[in-house]
């Protein structure tokens, strides 16, 4: 499980579209978002860079935590 900090989500919408953009790349992703902590979990044969790529595609600021 990849963990990221992810700034700028505040609701369901962004939680969709964060797991959307993963997803897009790899249907199987298993995306876990913590809107309060700000970060997301991903479970995922995608390389950290990648996912992070797909995150900030979609108009966010994220990073690496683990």
């Amino acid at each position: 499980m990849q963990v990221f900090s992810v700034q700028g989500m505040t609701c369901g919408h962004c939680v969709k579209a964060v797991t959307r953009a993963v997803q897009s790349q790899d249907e199987g992703a298993v995306v876990e978002v913590d809107l309060g902590a700000k970060q997301v979990r991903v479970q995922s044969s995608l390389e950290a860079p990648q996912i992070l790529a797909l995150i900030r595609d979609e108009g966010y600021q994220a990073e690496v935590l683990a």
